[in-house]
């Protein structure tokens, strides 16, 4: 006998929540603002509009489903079924956030503020969510992975950033898939998919004013930037952008100390120590996102 559904609502911490976590009461919170010339109204005000919108998702959820609640910063110990329908609920990041933990299980984003989000991954009021439910139609978009030589392995919706932990800079070789090889030392890799090329990747690009036609969030392709290559004797700065098309990945062979994560979840990382070789490429999970 097969399980029925189990809904899980993500969600991250409000501003308001976070503020009063830190300072003990809404009272001290409150004091907190008010001598910086603020006041709790916007953050009370938003965090009405998510509590809103988390009543009426859990609301419209068939009495014989399961359900789960998971906040953001639990996501990394949350034990997603492939019989989940995940229904994020708050900024278009908390659908990447969440993306990196499933096996394509279906995902609707549910935007509490359209006033204030964009919405390009939470398309949907929380009005809407009894009939996105069940609905079948989705939109698969690319993802990145990366993947170590001692088995570690990760995945992101918007991209992998390889690095140094802090802001030193990080040594490394990059290898691209025609086989050059080059030293480096930088302030990072970027290797992004085309929804992520509207956010990190993109600043890159545009701020180098490079050539390359950034892929679009369904195209099976990535990009990759290097992010200020340092020309020394011992270090190059001639491979700092290009295109991934499966299979092709690039190798990053450390020669530092890196870490690797993705869509900024810090507090998830791959670790490299020296000489500890990465290959990154074109996931073979793809987001569904419920359209």
């Amino acid at each position: 006998m097969s399980l029925p559904p189990r809904a899980v609502i993500v969600h991250r911490a409000t501003e308001l929540t976070e503020l009063v976590a830190r300072h003990g009461t809404r009272q001290q919170a409150g004091f907190f603002l008010a001598g910086r010339g603020r006041d709790l109204a916007e953050l009370d005000e938003r965090h009405q509009a998510q509590q809103e919108a988390l009543a009426t998702v859990s609301a419209a959820i068939p009495l014989d489903w399961r359900r789960a609640v998971a906040e953001r910063n639990d996501l990394d110990r949350f034990g997603f079924g492939p019989e989940d329908v995940v229904i994020a609920v708050g900024q278009d990041g908390l659908v990447a956030n969440v993306a990196k933990y499933l096996d394509g299980q279906r995902v609707i984003g549910i935007n509490p503020e359209p006033a204030r989000n964009p919405g390009v991954l939470v398309p949907h009021e929380p009005d809407a969510i009894a009939d996105l439910l069940t609905a079948q139609t989705v939109t698969e978009r690319t993802m990145v992975a990366a993947s170590t030589d001692d088995g570690q392995h990760l995945i992101a919706l918007n991209e992998v950033y390889v690095g140094h932990h802090s802001h030193q800079s990080a040594r490394y070789k990059l290898s691209t898939p025609d086989g050059l090889p080059e030293r480096q030392s930088s302030s990072g890799i970027l290797v992004g998919t085309g929804t992520g090329s509207t956010g990190w990747c993109r600043s890159a690009w545009q701020e180098r004013r490079s050539p390359l036609a950034l892929p679009s969030p369904t195209d099976p392709m990535l990009c990759w930037f290097v992010r200020e290559a340092w020309p020394s004797p011992a270090t190059g700065t001639s491979l700092t952008e290009g295109l991934l098309k499966s299979p092709d990945t690039l190798t990053v062979t450390a020669e530092s100390d890196l870490v690797i994560f993705g869509d900024g979840m810090e507090s998830d990382t791959i670790t490299l120590t020296w000489g500890q070789r990465a290959e990154l490429g074109i996931s073979p999970v793809k987001l569904h996102l419920v359209v």
